[in-house]
């Protein structure tokens, strides 16, 4: 089914897409305090098997009825998991250690625009001049935002491998919420998160059984596995169920543009649990996402 400009917006889809990108801009202000405590792939496994722990009480049942269904599209839920599980967050977790915070959050952005350009080419969305004004003022508002209202910064950024292997990251994930708009529709919401948060961790596990073999064990302290419980119940199960969610109902071009706001709401928070002072550029920056993103996705 094709989202043209002129169709409603299914207000469910919306508000999901909102809720998952609030819950992963607390990700990043939960995340970077771990990146010298616990290893990257280590991390990413933690954080998947805890969401697939949680899981697993609720989805067993479904899964297992559904279960012929798993086996016919096993190759479908095996990409889909490499991409969204494996690597898309563990790649963030590598980048972040080689590269500055000003440039993850402008690459991160470009992750709307491979949703629109692959929606366009696999699933035939239209590319509306609504959808690119949108956009622009959204990639405005964000650059905006991380320059802290001096845009003269941008000429002087460094590139680093780790921009890289976020570029990357930003790719694999428009790629994943593509391939979630093609998910079979026998198989439900909660077989389709379990089987791909598990197929996920157990791609993972050798990677992260190599880092622990090279760094040892992170510590069990209680800030480790407050963070590891939140970004595992939080930024996994619930902000992707969220995310699936909206992208079946708005698709992954409308949601794209909703997942602008994330460096906004990262901001906001940032204020709120940790002091840091909002100027007129956080205003401002706001004011221009949020209207990008009314615009990209009005009728």
């Amino acid at each position: 089914m094709k989202y043209e400009g002129k169709q409603p917006i299914p207000w469910t889809g919306f508000l999901c897409a909102l809720g998952a990108t609030i819950i992963w801009s607390g990700n990043f202000i939960v995340a970077r305090g771990l990146f010298d405590s616990v290893q990257p792939a280590t991390l990413a496994f933690l954080r998947w098997g805890t969401a697939f722990a949680a899981l697993l009480p609720l989805a067993a049942i479904p899964a297992w009825r559904e279960r012929r269904v798993i086996r016919r599209h096993f190759i479908f839920l095996l990409i889909t998991a490499l991409l969204g599980v494996t690597l898309f967050n563990t790649l963030i977790y590598l980048a972040a250690r080689s590269t500055s915070a000003l440039n993850l959050a402008l690459i991160s952005t470009t992750s709307p625009m491979f949703m629109l350009l692959l929606a366009r080419m696999f699933l035939g969305e239209a590319v509306t001049p609504a959808r690119l004004a949108g956009m622009a003022a959204a990639v405005c508002g964000v650059a905006l935002l991380v320059t802290r209202g001096d845009l003269s910064r941008l000429a002087s950024l460094q590139f680093a491998a780790g921009d890289l292997l976020m570029l990357s990251a930003a790719v694999l994930f428009a790629a994943y919420s593509i391939l979630v708009r093609r998910k079979p529709r026998e198989l439900g919401q909660a077989s389709f998160l379990l089987s791909t948060f598990g197929l996920g961790v157990l791609c993972l596990a050798p990677w992260a059984a190599w880092e622990v073999l090279r760094s040892g064990l992170p510590s069990p302290e209680p800030h480790i596995i407050g963070a590891v419980l939140y970004i595992g119940l939080g930024a996994s199960l619930a902000a992707f169920f969220l995310w699936n969610k909206a992208v079946a109902a708005i698709g992954p071009s409308r949601a794209g543009i909703i997942y602008y706001s994330l460096p906004a709401f990262s901001g906001l928070e940032a204020f709120l649990l940790l002091g840091e002072p909002v100027g007129w550029a956080h205003l401002a920056s706001g004011l221009l996402i949020l209207g990008g993103i009314l615009v990209a996705t009005r009728r």
